[in-house]
């Protein structure tokens, strides 16, 4: 098995791809140890010291790392581990989920039913424009809610605490929302972690 990695725009994060589909539908976002234990490969993850996310898409793994090179956790000690611990997952054959019918990107949508409409159009602009490119650099945007003009974004993966993701939801994703639903007066992100 001959697994890919990618630099991501977050220098806290890298992109492995192991040539197979990792989730075939969704995402799933892990934060800590407690939130892993959904997943034998993330729990294998985290357990090497240094990991503090890790991210499944449809054919990618990104992991972040704590802190910076100065703390000791540079990628060129820790991708060795992450490496070794992927291939021996996917040689081994487990599940990468423990619940396979379990989704992980489930999340409580917010927003009025009188916004339905609005609503399934930004989420149609997300699914076609957006979450194509982001996942190409280790992440993941999803609807969260919609008031009072406002969209809410969960920003997952490599997007999660990336110095550009400001820039992206701003000056990338408002601007295309705001273009196409003039109902659209902002983006903001919830559920970032750092």
């Amino acid at each position: 098995m001959f697994i890919q990695t990618e630099a991501t725009p977050n220098p806290a994060t890298l992109k492995f791809l192991p040539g197979v589909p990792v989730l075939q539908s969704g995402s799933a976002d892990f934060r800590t140890q407690e939130e892993a234990a959904a997943s034998p490969l993330a729990e294998q993850l985290f357990r090497i010291p240094g990991v503090a996310g890790v991210f499944f898409g449809y054919d990618f793994i990104s992991v972040t790392r704590e802190g910076d090179e100065e703390d000791g956790f540079d990628w060129q000690h820790l991708k060795p581990a992450i490496l070794g611990t992927i291939m021996e997952h996917f040689v081994t054959g487990k599940p990468v989920m423990k619940d396979a019918s379990m989704d992980a990107g489930d999340v409580e949508e917010d927003f009025d039913p009188a916004d339905s409409e609005i609503v399934n159009t930004i989420k149609e602009l997300l699914d076609t424009r957006v979450r194509p490119a982001v996942a190409q650099d280790g992440g993941d945007i999803t609807f969260h809610g919609f008031r009072q003009g406002i969209v809410y974004l969960h920003m997952k993966g490599a997007c999660a605490g990336c110095p550009s993701s400001t820039a992206t939801l701003k000056h990338g994703i408002q601007n295309l929302l705001k273009h196409f639903i003039p109902e659209v007066q902002e983006v903001q992100p919830v559920g970032v972690y750092i």
